[in-house]
């Protein structure tokens, strides 16, 4: 019994020795080289994120999923981007609808011609004088 458990023992041993040999030789199985320590594989363009840019977008994994810091960032960067491109679809926007309104003219309304018995000029006597536009119907005939 005791040649057994010998057995076992420098096996489990030669296992451990040569799967640490295989580790340090052959990495861990990752695509990449490890980062060195307080590297970040995190890169977003200062201006101008594309979707190209979002897509590519790598964080760091630790123990429980990803680094944190790396994620908070990434998602502030992309806020910033989002709400300067709707300042400036709003801003477009604007500018169009102000051309628009330069195109069509002023708009036909009171503002147009003399109103009701607006005043056009002195009468001899220096009293102003009103125009009517209308004519009352018993008028007319």
């Amino acid at each position: 019994m005791t040649s057994a458990l010998i057995y076992i023992v420098v096996m489990a041993l030669v296992a451990a020795v040569v799967f640490l040999l295989a580790a340090l030789v052959f990495g861990r199985g990752e695509e990449l080289e490890p980062l060195p320590p307080g590297a970040s594989p995190t890169r977003l363009p200062a201006d101008d994120v594309t979707p190209d840019d979002v897509r590519d977008l790598k964080f760091q994994q630790v123990l429980r999923g990803y680094k944190m810091t790396e994620v908070d960032w990434a998602l502030d960067r992309l806020a910033t981007e989002v709400e300067q491109l709707r300042a400036r679809v709003a801003e477009l926007e604007a500018e169009l609808d102000a051309e628009r309104q330069r195109d069509l003219g002023p708009e036909i309304g009171p503002e147009i011609g003399p109103e009701i018995g607006s005043e056009i000029g002195p009468d001899l006597d220096g009293k102003p004088e009103r125009e009517l536009d209308w004519e009352p119907e018993h008028d007319r005939a």
